[in-house]
C-alpha cells in the first residue's frame, strides 16, 4: 500500500472526530474494501466490563465511510444492522468492509468485527446511497 496516499487518507478522515477521537486508525483500503482498527481502553467498557456495543458499530460504520468515500465523499448509509456475536478476547477490534454489490445508485457491505486473535465479535449490514 502506498504509504503517502494511506496518510492522505488518514489525514482526510481525522475529521470524522467521533470515531478518530475514540481512538479509530486506518490500517487498509483499496477499491471496495477498508480495515480500520481501534485499541480498546476503559473509555470503550460498559458497566460490566464488555465492550459497548456502539464501538463495535462505530468502528464497522468507519470502516464503511473510509471503504465508499476514500476517493470522493459521496456515499451515505442508507441502512445498517448489527448481529453481535461473541466477546473480545484480546485488546484490539478490527473491522473489514467489504462490498458485496456496487450499483448506479446503492452499494451494500458487509463488515466484519474481530479481535485481533481471530474471533468474531460482529457482523455489520450496511446498504448505501451514492450521492
Amino acid at each position: 500500500m502506498d504509504t503517502q496516499l494511506l496518510e492522505q487518507v488518514r489525514d482526510f478522515f481525522a475529521k470524522d472526530k467521533f470515531a478518530t477521537d475514540n481512538g479509530a486508525v486506518i490500517e487498509e483500503f483499496r477499491e471496495g474494501y477498508s480495515r480500520c482498527s481501534i485499541e480498546i481502553d476503559e473509555r470503550h467498557l460498559n458497566a460490566v466490563g464488555g465492550v459497548q456495543g456502539g464501538v463495535h458499530y462505530m468502528l464497522s460504520d468507519f470502516a464503511f465511510a473510509v471503504a465508499t468515500n476514500w476517493k470522493e465523499c459521496k456515499t451515505v448509509s442508507l441502512h445498517s444492522d448489527i448481529a453481535y456475536l461473541g466477546t473480545l478476547k484480546g485488546k484490539k477490534m478490527i473491522a473489514e468492509a467489504n462490498c458485496v454489490k456496487n450499483g448506479r445508485s446503492t452499494c451494500y457491505y458487509r463488515i466484519d468485527v474481530k479481535d485481533e486473535l481471530g474471533n468474531m465479535l460482529a457482523v455489520t449490514n450496511i446498504t448505501g446511497f451514492h450521492k
